[in-house]
């Protein structure tokens, strides 16, 4: 159950899509970006959407969403990698702020996907913690291999469906919500040529587009 300010997990993941249909056709509405929504947000924020994406510069959210100020709770991380930091901001956006929706967005050219596909291969591992980033992305390049797929966008929805499984089995506070049906959780891919992104994986939520492949 939602209150009356609050959109059902399946609303939410429409209006989202809805808004990168208008980024991808050049007809965005840029919503909520003016003098009066700052003011109106400013004693507290409401998002509709926690979207939890690659840190790379080309993902801005608000940006290929076609949102505003206040409707998206943002967090990013080089390759989408999850820690307990990632965690705790979801778990913030969903329990704290009520977000009836939790988006993990990938997308095709990854650097870190490509670094870790190289690591596998035996090239050389990067230097610093850009190679914590890599080792946490190396096994998704393992099981999408496991499984008979080598190329780059196999293993980036591998990728993306094991961000969403991390986020479900080691919270429980998502979890138990999407159980409840009062969240979803998505997995999308974003492309960068064209600005539309696919789904790939969903738990709680009813729409029937056929996940990417």
């Amino acid at each position: 159950m939602t209150d009356a300010l609050t959109p059902s997990p399946d609303d939410a993941f429409e209006l989202l899509l809805s808004g990168n249909q208008r980024f991808v056709t050049g007809s965005p509405e840029h919503p909520n970006q003016d003098a009066a929504r700052r003011a109106e947000t400013a004693p507290a924020q409401r998002p509709f959407a926690v979207l939890f994406g690659c840190s790379d510069s080309r993902l801005a959210a608000e940006i290929i969403f076609d949102q505003g100020l206040g409707d998206l709770f943002v967090v990013r991380t080089a390759g989408h990698v999850v820690g307990a930091e990632v965690l705790g901001s979801i778990e913030y956006g969903v329990s704290v702020l009520d977000c009836p929706l939790v988006v993990v967005l990938g997308h095709d050219s990854c650097g870190a996907v490509a670094a870790a596909r190289a690591a596998a291969d035996g090239g050389r591992a990067p230097a610093g913690f850009v190679r914590d980033v890599v080792e946490r992305v190396t096994p998704s390049v393992l099981a999408a291999r496991a499984a008979g797929h080598d190329r780059e966008e196999d293993i980036l929805h591998e990728h993306i469906r094991h961000s969403v499984g991390l986020l479900l089995d080691r919270s429980r506070v998502l979890a138990e919500r999407v159980a409840a049906g009062r969240l979803g959780v998505a997995g999308l891919s974003y492309r960068l040529a064209d600005g539309s992104a696919r789904l790939v994986s969903s738990h709680g939520l009813s729409r029937t587009l056929a996940p990417a492949r």
